[in-house]
């Protein structure tokens, strides 16, 4: 029986985030993304087209490294305006009912108590349809708005996140006891005290000595996604992520690294299925290839170059401004994003991407391949995709919101489910359960289900 092939959307809470440009666009609606409407709009949208997750971007900073200041980003608008993506998921969690939501949050800047708190209260309202997309950061701006010189260095921000995931398992797991909510009436015992602990966490950057706030939650720890794709990234994920985010224009680079968070995992003494692995992506479809084809030109009339190298000099922390353009990429090792720019690097052996190129691409979907076609088409470019890298589905990006995620809906999703691979109904139970059908709680041999509190 051939592998299903999942979807997860991929959006953000702004007006502009992996097509810049695109909110020009006369039927782009990602500009009311200050509206509560548009988010449960779009939340009924995908649980009708029974996607596993909306996964939501975020960053801390603004992209400021492009001709050495933010003006080309607050001009394009990239990424910027940004809102807390954790405020819009009770609303959309009260109009659906199977849709998961991965949010993304930043451990570098904020302590992990506060932060567990709220990720329970999530996991509480949605009845355990959270997830965490575990951020380490990658922008100076962000570091020098919360009071740091610059941010920590790339395996430096690792070494923290390892603390920091240590604390939220120790509070999360360990803090409260399945039954320690009792609710006995006659006795006046609300929880039994001896079945709530403090955690005693003293540690190199965080010291926690008390208990959890919040009493367990259908999840306990929310699913765990992760998009690092450094060889220090991998090893991270490996221990940690139950579901991996990754980006690249080719099969060659996808499977690159689809191979290296699986052999990372198994040498971490987990299962290959554990780990669900994402590959960003850009479907255009229409009823006929013409039509898709018409639509992808359309498109790239309303890429803004400036733009888009506003945002891929954040991502690699080079200021693009200085290279010609038509000078070829090169890989520099330095703190920001480091996939960002070996997905151009090596992407082709025999090929070497100009900064225009680069722009030119990344201004429609990011740094994901862009599948433009019928919904037949489109159907055999994903099926060759998830079997030539290894993935386990798509994260899929829009250029303009609602229209290319209705038509993958409307139009893909029933051609996938006709060929048997794509699921015709959820799984009931929590994201984790529905994700992995293993029960809605962490296994048994993951890290988090063996930290201990002393």
């Amino acid at each position: 029986m051939p592998r299903p092939i999942r979807f997860n959307a991929f959006s953000m809470n702004a007006a502009s985030h992996q097509s810049p440009g695109l909110w020009r666009h006369p039927r782009n609606t990602s500009v009311a993304f200050n509206r509560l409407d548009y988010w449960t709009d779009l939340a009924r949208l995908l649980e009708r087209g029974l996607f596993d997750a909306l996964f939501i971007a975020d960053v801390m900073g603004i992209y400021d490294v492009y001709q050495g200041g933010p003006q080309a980003a607050l001009r394009g608008g990239v990424q910027v305006p940004v809102n807390d993506p954790l405020l819009v998921v009770p609303a959309m969690a009260a109009v659906t009912e199977h849709l998961g939501f991965g949010v993304t949050f930043s451990l570098t800047y904020e302590h992990p108590y506060p932060f567990a708190r709220r990720m329970s209260t999530l996991d509480h309202l949605s009845n355990g349809r959270v997830g965490w997309n575990i951020v380490t950061g990658y922008l100076d701006s962000a570091a020098r708005n919360l009071g740091l010189p610059r941010q920590l260095g790339h395996d430096q921000r690792y070494e923290l996140a390892e603390e920091y995931l240590e604390v939220l398992y120790k509070l999360w797991e360990k803090s409260w006891e399945d039954d320690a909510v009792q609710l006995e009436g006659d006795t006046g015992r609300y929880i039994e005290p001896s079945k709530v602990h403090a955690i005693a966490h003293h540690g190199e950057h965080f010291q926690v000595p008390g208990m959890h706030l919040c009493q367990p939650s259908p999840q306990r720890t929310p699913v765990l996604f992760q998009a690092g794709a450094s060889p220090r990234g991998q090893q991270f994920a490996a221990r940690h992520a139950e579901c991996v985010f990754i980006s690249g224009p080719s099969t060659t680079v996808l499977r690159r690294y689809a191979d290296g968070i699986r052999s990372a995992v198994a040498a971490a003494g987990r299962a290959p299925g554990e780990v669900l692995i994402y590959a960003q992506a850009l479907l255009i479809v229409a009823p006929t290839t013409e039509q898709a084809e018409a639509r992808f030109a359309e498109y790239r009339h309303y890429v803004d170059v400036d733009a888009a190298l506003a945002l891929l000099s954040g991502w690699t922390g080079i200021d693009l401004a200085g290279l010609d353009r038509t000078a070829p990429i090169e890989y520099v090792e330095n703190d920001a994003g480091r996939a960002a720019l070996a997905a151009f690097t090596a992407a082709d052996p025999n090929r070497r991407w100009t900064v225009a190129e680069a722009a030119q691409f990344i201004g429609l979907g990011g740094r994901g391949p862009v599948l433009v076609g019928s919904p037949s088409d489109v159907a055999d470019q994903l099926e060759t995709w998830l079997e030539q890298t290894g993935i386990d589905g798509f994260n899929l990006t829009y250029a303009v919101q609602p229209d290319d995620l209705t038509h993958v809906v409307e139009l893909l999703v029933p051609e996938l489910q006709r060929r048997g691979r794509y699921p015709s109904t959820y799984r009931d139970g929590t994201l984790r359960h529905k994700l992995f059908a293993a029960g809605d709680q962490l296994p048994d041999r993951h890290v988090g289900r063996r930290t201990a509190i002393r």
